[in-house]
């Protein structure tokens, strides 16, 4: 069965981004940045990767599943498939574009459930922090980027709303001199 992988960056006070909903206070430098692009590369945005002149090695994620706000960063400035490489899904009650080539759904929990039973690499979900909190309890894989920052205040890693208690075991903890350290979870349910 497939894994849901919440791989995102987070401030060492657990935000994913400051009130406003930027996150340029993450490090965009430092020696964990060659892991992140090797790594991690399906995660990157396409046209990121292309503009890093490379293609998605596509053997770690196949599909994306993100929050409306998350996608809106991108759609904003006209990019309509920020993970063109990648199965895109959209989580919101109310929006849609005309980009057939996205998928929006209003039930990201059952849509997350059918991605599970089907063949394929793991699912990213992207973001943001009130649709991870929703899909907790079927989150099996936390990848944080834990940067060291604190930014006070934001969007929590997993947003409002009714979380509830959810065990993971900690399987893999790498730090870098940048400061950043990459600490993966994996649930215990």
């Amino acid at each position: 069965m497939r894994e849901l992988v919440y791989y995102v960056a987070v401030s060492i006070d657990g935000y994913i981004a400051a009130p406003d909903g930027s996150f340029n206070s993450f490090p965009l430098e430092g020696d964990h940045m060659q892991t992140i692009l090797t790594e991690y590369a399906d995660a990157l945005p396409s046209h990121v990767l292309d503009s890093l002149g490379t293609d998605a090695p596509r053997s770690r994620f196949d599909t994306v599943i993100q929050g409306w706000n998350t996608y809106a960063v991108a759609h904003s400035v006209g990019i309509n498939r920020p993970y063109a490489h990648l199965r895109e899904f959209v989580a919101t009650r109310t929006r849609t574009t005309n980009d057939q080539a996205v998928s929006f759904t209003r039930d990201a929990l059952a849509t997350v459930q059918e991605l599970k039973q089907e063949e394929g690499l793991s699912i990213y979900l992207c973001g943001g922090g009130d649709l991870a909190g929703h899909l907790l309890p079927e989150i099996d894989r936390l990848i944080l980027k834990r940067n060291p920052v604190a930014l006070g205040a934001g969007i929590s890693l997993f947003g409002g709303g009714d979380v509830r208690p959810t065990s993971f075991r900690l399987v893999n903890v790498r730090s870098f001199s940048s400061g950043v350290v990459i600490e993966e979870y994996e649930s215990a349910h």
